[in-house]
């Protein structure tokens, strides 16, 4: 019996050994391996795709306010470049009045055909480069940028809540 739990334990021992061991994961790795739900987007006619994932249950997307919400944002071929759970936090962004791109402020806040998101809801946008970025690229630092221009981008939104800021 000791002989065979040796055996055992060595073949177990040669596995782990052989398998890659990742230690530079990271949390936007982990959530952006997560399988996404499909849908199946319309069109506004910006040319922003919209889909909803789950619709929430709370109040529209204020004008001009603070709002809360998580992101995936990826290229069109799947791959990430940022989000904000990989801070582990999320963003707190004014909305509908050009703080952010185009395409996030329509995407969430609506107009042009898209319904506004409601706190609790998760939506995936399609974001054409005229509401994004555009020609130019984007996101440079020391020359180095991490998004080109005239990218499409895919972003998962989930809209947390409306910001309450310290209020106690």
């Amino acid at each position: 019996r000791p002989l065979l739990d040796l055996g055992i334990g060595l073949l177990a021992a040669s596995v782990v050994g052989l398998a890659p061991l990742e230690a530079s994961a990271t949390r936007m790795e982990y959530y952006a391996t997560v399988a996404e739900p499909s849908c199946e987007f319309k069109f506004a006619p910006s040319g922003l795709g919209y889909c909803d994932v789950a619709l929430g249950s709370g109040p529209e997307a204020p004008f001009a306010q603070l709002i809360n919400i998580h992101y995936t944002a990826r290229f069109s071929d799947g791959l990430v470049f940022d989000s904000s759970y990989k801070r582990a936090r999320p963003l707190t962004m004014h909305i509908g009045v050009g703080k952010v791109i185009k395409g996030l402020d329509q995407g969430i806040y609506g107009g042009e055909g898209v319904p506004p998101m409601l706190v609790g809801g998760k939506r995936m946008l399609q974001i054409p480069p005229k509401l994004a970025y555009g020609p130019e690229p984007a996101g440079c630092f020391s020359g180095d940028c991490n998004i080109p221009g005239n990218a499409t981008l895919v972003y998962n939104i989930n809209f947390v809540d409306i910001y309450k800021g310290n209020r106690k």
